[in-house]
Protein backbone atom coordinates (compact mmCIF):
# COMPACT_ATOMS: atom_id res chain seq x y z
CA UNK A 1 0.00 0.00 0.00
CA UNK A 2 0.82 3.59 -0.72
CA UNK A 3 1.55 5.99 2.17
CA UNK A 4 -1.56 7.64 1.98
CA UNK A 5 -3.50 3.55 2.63
CA UNK A 6 -4.89 3.65 -0.57
CA UNK A 7 -3.78 0.34 -3.04
CA UNK A 8 -1.14 1.34 -5.72
CA UNK A 9 -2.59 2.11 -9.10
CA UNK A 10 -0.80 -0.22 -11.98
CA UNK A 11 -0.54 2.32 -15.24
CA UNK A 12 -1.63 1.05 -18.22
CA UNK A 13 0.92 0.12 -20.92
CA UNK A 14 -0.46 2.34 -23.87
CA UNK A 15 -0.15 1.74 -27.43
CA UNK A 16 1.03 4.56 -29.87
CA UNK A 17 -0.76 6.20 -32.58
CA UNK A 18 1.51 4.74 -35.01
CA UNK A 19 1.82 2.44 -37.80
CA UNK A 20 -1.06 -0.40 -37.61
CA UNK A 21 -2.18 1.30 -34.59
CA UNK A 22 -5.14 4.20 -35.13
CA UNK A 23 -6.08 6.23 -31.97
CA UNK A 24 -9.89 6.87 -31.90
CA UNK A 25 -10.09 9.01 -29.43
CA UNK A 26 -10.38 12.20 -32.00
CA UNK A 27 -13.26 10.80 -33.53
CA UNK A 28 -15.29 10.33 -30.73
CA UNK A 29 -18.42 7.99 -30.42
CA UNK A 30 -21.01 10.46 -32.01
CA UNK A 31 -22.38 8.24 -34.98
CA UNK A 32 -21.42 9.71 -38.55
CA UNK A 33 -18.09 11.05 -37.16
CA UNK A 34 -15.34 10.51 -39.42
CA UNK A 35 -11.71 10.83 -39.36
CA UNK A 36 -9.34 10.72 -41.94
CA UNK A 37 -5.79 8.72 -42.09
CA UNK A 38 -2.72 8.86 -44.17
CA UNK A 39 0.07 7.78 -43.17
CA UNK A 40 3.43 5.74 -44.19
CA UNK A 41 5.57 3.79 -42.32
CA UNK A 42 7.60 0.29 -42.32
CA UNK A 43 6.90 -2.62 -41.61
CA UNK A 44 8.44 -4.48 -38.40
CA UNK A 45 7.57 -8.26 -39.78
CA UNK A 46 7.01 -9.82 -43.38
CA UNK A 47 2.99 -10.47 -43.97
CA UNK A 48 2.28 -13.03 -46.70
CA UNK A 49 1.95 -16.32 -47.85
CA UNK A 50 5.31 -18.94 -48.25
CA UNK A 51 6.25 -17.84 -51.69
CA UNK A 52 5.29 -13.52 -51.92
CA UNK A 53 4.27 -11.03 -49.24
CA UNK A 54 5.47 -7.95 -48.26
CA UNK A 55 8.63 -7.99 -46.69
CA UNK A 56 10.11 -6.92 -43.47
CA UNK A 57 11.24 -3.42 -44.01
CA UNK A 58 8.47 -2.43 -46.75
CA UNK A 59 6.84 0.83 -47.16
CA UNK A 60 3.22 0.68 -46.21
CA UNK A 61 0.77 3.82 -47.28
CA UNK A 62 -2.56 3.77 -45.27
CA UNK A 63 -5.11 5.83 -46.71
CA UNK A 64 -8.35 5.19 -44.61
CA UNK A 65 -11.64 7.04 -43.67
CA UNK A 66 -12.24 5.98 -39.83
CA UNK A 67 -16.16 6.08 -39.36
CA UNK A 68 -17.70 6.10 -35.85
CA UNK A 69 -21.47 4.11 -36.26
CA UNK A 70 -23.39 2.87 -33.49
CA UNK A 71 -21.58 -0.37 -32.75
CA UNK A 72 -17.62 0.55 -33.42
CA UNK A 73 -15.45 2.18 -35.89
CA UNK A 74 -15.81 1.30 -39.58
CA UNK A 75 -12.40 1.38 -41.09
CA UNK A 76 -12.58 2.43 -44.83
CA UNK A 77 -9.73 2.60 -47.33
CA UNK A 78 -7.02 1.34 -49.07
CA UNK A 79 -3.78 -0.30 -47.88
CA UNK A 80 -0.40 -0.15 -50.32
CA UNK A 81 2.71 -1.97 -50.35
CA UNK A 82 5.85 -3.64 -52.45
CA UNK A 83 5.23 -7.25 -52.89
CA UNK A 84 8.52 -9.51 -53.15
CA UNK A 85 7.94 -13.28 -54.20
CA UNK A 86 9.45 -15.94 -55.84
CA UNK A 87 7.81 -17.21 -59.02
CA UNK A 88 6.48 -20.65 -58.86
CA UNK A 89 7.10 -21.73 -62.66
CA UNK A 90 10.70 -20.16 -62.47
CA UNK A 91 11.78 -20.08 -59.68
CA UNK A 92 12.96 -16.43 -60.40
CA UNK A 93 12.55 -13.90 -57.71
CA UNK A 94 10.19 -10.58 -58.32
CA UNK A 95 9.10 -7.70 -57.13
CA UNK A 96 5.42 -5.69 -57.74
CA UNK A 97 2.82 -3.79 -55.66
CA UNK A 98 -0.67 -4.63 -53.60
CA UNK A 99 -3.16 -2.58 -52.82
CA UNK A 100 -5.73 -3.61 -50.42
CA UNK A 101 -9.30 -2.52 -50.25
CA UNK A 102 -10.74 -2.30 -46.41
CA UNK A 103 -14.35 -2.01 -44.70
CA UNK A 104 -13.58 -3.67 -41.38
CA UNK A 105 -15.82 -2.87 -38.00
CA UNK A 106 -14.17 -2.54 -35.19
CA UNK A 107 -16.65 -3.00 -32.87
CA UNK A 108 -16.51 -0.90 -28.97
CA UNK A 109 -16.06 -3.33 -25.90
CA UNK A 110 -19.74 -4.06 -24.22
CA UNK A 111 -21.76 -3.37 -27.48
CA UNK A 112 -24.08 -5.63 -29.03
CA UNK A 113 -21.94 -6.99 -31.52
CA UNK A 114 -19.00 -7.35 -29.51
CA UNK A 115 -21.64 -9.38 -27.08
CA UNK A 116 -23.25 -11.54 -30.19
CA UNK A 117 -20.03 -12.78 -31.77
CA UNK A 118 -17.09 -14.50 -31.78
CA UNK A 119 -13.99 -13.29 -31.29
CA UNK A 120 -12.48 -13.96 -34.44
CA UNK A 121 -15.44 -12.95 -36.25
CA UNK A 122 -15.34 -9.05 -35.88
CA UNK A 123 -12.48 -7.06 -34.92
CA UNK A 124 -12.32 -5.12 -31.17
CA UNK A 125 -11.21 -1.68 -30.20
CA UNK A 126 -8.93 -1.80 -27.18
CA UNK A 127 -8.76 1.42 -25.19
CA UNK A 128 -9.90 3.41 -28.00
CA UNK A 129 -7.40 1.79 -30.21
CA UNK A 130 -7.49 -0.12 -33.87
CA UNK A 131 -5.11 -3.05 -34.29
CA UNK A 132 -5.23 -2.71 -37.99
CA UNK A 133 -2.84 -5.24 -38.70
CA UNK A 134 -4.47 -8.45 -38.36
CA UNK A 135 -7.26 -7.24 -41.07
CA UNK A 136 -4.50 -6.23 -43.03
CA UNK A 137 -2.64 -9.89 -43.04
CA UNK A 138 -5.98 -11.63 -43.51
CA UNK A 139 -6.64 -9.16 -46.49
CA UNK A 140 -2.99 -10.24 -47.98
CA UNK A 141 -3.88 -13.38 -47.70
CA UNK A 142 -6.83 -13.41 -49.45
CA UNK A 143 -5.39 -11.27 -52.47
CA UNK A 144 -2.15 -12.52 -52.84
CA UNK A 145 -2.26 -16.10 -54.92
CA UNK A 146 -0.83 -19.47 -53.93
CA UNK A 147 1.34 -19.92 -56.56
CA UNK A 148 2.81 -16.69 -57.73
CA UNK A 149 4.18 -15.73 -61.42
CA UNK A 150 6.82 -13.53 -62.49
CA UNK A 151 4.67 -12.76 -65.46
CA UNK A 152 1.13 -14.07 -66.29
CA UNK A 153 2.67 -16.22 -69.37
CA UNK A 154 5.70 -17.48 -67.79
CA UNK A 155 7.01 -20.55 -69.41
CA UNK A 156 8.91 -21.37 -66.59
CA UNK A 157 12.01 -24.11 -66.55
CA UNK A 158 12.87 -26.15 -69.94
CA UNK A 159 11.95 -29.65 -68.10
CA UNK A 160 15.11 -31.38 -69.63
CA UNK A 161 17.87 -29.33 -68.76
CA UNK A 162 16.12 -26.78 -66.04
CA UNK A 163 17.35 -23.57 -67.98
CA UNK A 164 14.50 -20.64 -67.96
CA UNK A 165 12.67 -20.78 -71.11
CA UNK A 166 12.35 -17.10 -70.65
CA UNK A 167 15.96 -16.86 -71.93
CA UNK A 168 16.42 -20.30 -73.31
CA UNK A 169 15.02 -18.39 -77.46
CA UNK A 170 12.13 -19.39 -79.17
CA UNK A 171 14.72 -22.65 -80.67
CA UNK A 172 15.78 -24.58 -77.43
CA UNK A 173 14.53 -27.69 -77.46
CA UNK A 174 16.54 -31.71 -76.97
CA UNK A 175 16.61 -34.42 -79.54
CA UNK A 176 14.61 -36.58 -77.41
CA UNK A 177 15.77 -40.23 -78.24
CA UNK A 178 13.41 -43.47 -78.14
CA UNK A 179 14.05 -45.39 -75.19
CA UNK A 180 13.99 -48.65 -77.27
CA UNK A 181 16.70 -47.46 -79.18
CA UNK A 182 18.83 -46.19 -76.69
CA UNK A 183 21.02 -49.32 -76.15
CA UNK A 184 21.70 -48.87 -79.81
CA UNK A 185 23.17 -45.39 -79.38
CA UNK A 186 25.62 -46.74 -77.00
CA UNK A 187 27.65 -48.56 -79.52
CA UNK A 188 30.45 -47.11 -81.04
CA UNK A 189 32.36 -47.63 -84.58
CA UNK A 190 34.30 -50.44 -83.02
CA UNK A 191 31.46 -52.54 -81.73
CA UNK A 192 29.91 -52.01 -85.48
CA UNK A 193 32.90 -53.93 -86.63
CA UNK A 194 32.61 -56.66 -83.99
CA UNK A 195 29.13 -57.17 -84.77
CA UNK A 196 29.70 -57.27 -88.60
CA UNK A 197 32.46 -59.54 -88.48
CA UNK A 198 30.30 -62.28 -86.24
CA UNK A 199 27.73 -62.13 -88.54
CA UNK A 200 26.25 -65.71 -89.77
CA UNK A 201 28.68 -67.42 -92.68
CA UNK A 202 31.23 -65.44 -91.85
CA UNK A 203 33.45 -68.38 -90.71
CA UNK A 204 34.59 -66.92 -87.37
Amino acid sequence: MSESGSKPRHRRTTVDDAGFNLDTRRLGRKPGSILPVQRTFSTDDRIGLEMVGIPAGGEVELDLTLQSVSEGVLVLGTVHAPIEGECSRCLESFTDDIELHLTELFAYPDSNTEKTTEEDEVHRLVDDMIELEAAVIDAVGLELPLQPLCEPDCAGLCPECGVRMAIAGSGHGHEILDPRWAGLAKLDVADDNVVGDAAPGSGA
